[in-house]
């Protein structure tokens, strides 16, 4: 028997917020008791239009509410969430949203509820003034934490609304043409033949495809066959800077879910290239996209803070380390990610970068290149990091972030190259490229 895809919403995102799960592991879990894929669709959009909009939810439920809904009926608290998102950021006919939440409250178990969350929906139907929210504070206004907020602004005072605005708006669907399989010119001659909609609009990425609507990869012409990959322009660089070349041993240190892994391989699959990553699950996929990619890796589950545990003495000519972050530049692909993450959660994010940088550093042959990069738009992981980093390691040099078009993109005064989030439609992105100085006995 198929769920109600809006009682599901609520207990994903109850799971999220009360329960500290992941979105992009109890969604699928949760799509999989739909056999509709129009269900499907409908609960993955309102469960991302709840996580983008809870504190403006909460907030208007405040004014309706003598107090939010505890313990067995917590889940119930949700509903309500998901039932004012339908109402007023949905094109979702009015009585059809509330007759179907209401509904919903009943595979809940919330029957005795459902007067209250009647109630409720109706009072937001008929006071479109409750979404003014001018006069609440910073959190609500612009559905964010507070310290993140205050983080931004400090970092970015001119740019912090930009971020959070772009944080809001919805994900586009790039793609990363595997050239070993197909010209990007074919690929995209493919797509027109199918009359699916895109454009390239990033220069210096040849073969970037950004798609005008999301839609399931897996039906695109030659999924199967490996001709692209998934992948955001803002990533698809780290490839083009690492430059590893055919005869080079590479090492992807932290390297799942293997975008990167696989680009590095088509961008010169002589490299004997190391797939690194801590978690065994996580490899699975990292492994299923080099096999459909037609590419070949040694893949190795381990830490790439304790390279005793598994390297085997021979040094590296590139290491490329996209090390675990904040993910604050990637929250409008993960609105969850605001929930999720912590302020508290920074300080050992920034502890365990700094160790393993330091180890892998020391695996880089003289004149070898590292790059390091994140999925955050925090200096205390991007440009704070590399000037510890700098000034702590003399053998380390910080050469330029020079694009295919002989672009320099360095931020000015600071090391490495800030991507933020929404511009070129690429998400929040950092990269620092260092080269590690030959020994005195080397010729130049």
């Amino acid at each position: 028997m198929s769920r109600d895809c809006r009682a599901l919403a609520a207990q994903c995102c109850y799971q999220v917020i009360d329960q500290g799960r992941s979105l992009s592991d109890v969604l699928p879990k949760a799509q999989l008791q739909l056999t509709n894929p129009l269900d499907k669709a409908l609960l993955q959009e309102i469960c991302f239009g709840v996580m983008r909009t809870l504190p403006q939810l909460e907030h208007v439920c405040a004014r309706l509410m003598q107090k939010p809904l505890v313990k067995n009926f917590r889940v119930l608290q949700f509903l309500i969430y998901v039932g004012i998102y339908q109402l007023h950021f949905m094109r979702v006919p009015d009585h059809a949203a509330i007759n179907a939440t209401v509904d919903a409250a009943r595979e809940l178990k919330g029957q005795s509820l459902t007067k209250l969350i009647n109630g409720v929906l109706r009072n937001v139907q008929r006071q479109p003034e409750l979404f003014d929210f001018s006069q609440a504070g910073q959190a609500v206004q612009f559905n964010h934490p507070g310290w993140l907020i205050s983080g931004l602004q400090s970092a970015y005072p001119d740019d912090w609304q930009q971020i959070l605005d772009a944080n809001q708006q919805k994900a586009p669907l790039w793609l990363r043409v595997n050239n070993r399989q197909i010209s990007t010119e074919q690929f995209c001659a493919a797509l027109a033949d199918e009359q699916i909609a895109y454009s390239q609009p990033i220069a210096e990425l040849p073969s970037a495809v950004l798609l005008d609507n999301p839609t399931d990869v897996i039906t695109l012409p030659g999924y199967q066959q490996g001709w692209f990959s998934v992948q955001d322009a803002a990533a698809q660089y780290a490839g083009w800077l690492l430059a590893a070349e055919n005869d080079h041993r590479v090492l992807d240190a932290c390297c799942a879910p293997g975008g990167k892994t696989s680009h590095l391989l088509e961008l010169a699959d002589g490299a004997k290239l190391t797939a690194l990553d801590k978690d065994p699950a996580r490899l699975v996929r990292v492994t299923e996209n080099l096999q459909r990619l037609q590419l070949s890796a040694t893949v190795l589950a381990a830490d790439a803070a304790n390279p005793d545990s598994w390297w085997d003495g021979q040094l590296f000519d590139r290491i490329l380390l996209d090390v675990p972050c904040s993910a604050t530049g990637v929250i409008r692909r993960h609105p969850d990610i605001r929930w999720l993450r912590k302020k508290s959660d920074i300080g050992p994010l920034v502890q365990l970068q700094q160790q393993i940088l330091q180890q892998c550093w020391a695996l880089l042959a003289p004149g070898g290149k590292l790059l390091y990069a994140t999925c955050s738009v925090l200096p205390a992981e991007n440009q704070q990091q590399m000037t510890r980093f700098l000034t702590e390691n003399t053998d380390a040099v910080l050469l330029p972030t020079v694009l295919q078009n002989n672009q320099t993109m360095d931020s000015t005064g600071q090391p490495g190259w800030q991507l933020l989030p929404g511009q070129q439609n690429r998400d929040g992105f950092y990269y620092a490229l260092l080269q590690k100085a030959p020994q005195d006995n080397d010729a130049g």
